[in-house]
């Protein structure tokens, strides 16, 4: 069994389709199981899968036979990578502007109201920059927190397309709120 899974991944290498579909068949339940005992959530199991065979597939996810089995090698991504969604939705939850406001509002320095207030000036004139498209998916992911795969599903949109376009419109972000933020 090692030696096929070492044999699919040389062929995935050199960009053979098949076999990253018979690596996908011969893992798909079982790694999916496995997420979901980690994460105990649909969304985020099936977005660690796509995200690991996508990594194995463009080559960012190398194996190497010499450290260890295949299977423990995959699984390990796939833990890394639920476990990275997991972070990344609490840091979006914890942060939303819905969920800040109010703690702010609570507190009695006005300096400190003033100064969000312009935050969020700085924060809305650069979302405006964005595309219609690329601002939406901003909105959801980022003041909802929504998943990538809740995105896909609510729009209708393929989940690879929602992924280009938020990783598209946060390259088009950092340089503008990194510009504004020096001068609040």
């Amino acid at each position: 069994m090692q030696n096929k899974d070492s044999l699919l991944y040389e062929r995935i290498k050199k960009k053979d389709k098949t076999a990253l579909e018979e690596l996908y068949d011969r893992y798909e339940k079982i790694l999916y199981s496995f997420l979901i005992k980690i994460t105990n959530d649909h969304d985020i199991a099936e977005e660690a899968m796509q995200d690991v065979f996508i990594k194995i597939w463009q080559g960012t996810g190398i194996y190497d036979e010499s450290k260890g089995k295949f299977r423990s090698w995959l699984f390990t991504i796939a833990r890394n990578k639920a476990l990275d969604i997991i972070r990344k939705q609490q840091r979006t939850q914890s942060t939303t502007l819905e969920d800040v406001e109010p703690f702010l509002r609570s507190n009695d320095s006005t300096e400190k109201e003033s100064e969000w207030k312009e935050e969020q000036i700085v924060i809305r004139e650069a979302v405006s920059t964005l595309s219609d498209d690329q601002r939406k998916m901003v909105h959801y992911m980022y003041f909802k927190g929504y998943t990538q795969q809740k995105i896909a599903d609510l729009t209708g949109i393929p989940l690879g397309t929602v992924k280009g376009r938020i990783r598209l419109a946060l390259k088009k972000l950092k340089p503008l709120l990194a510009d504004r933020r020096g001068s609040i």
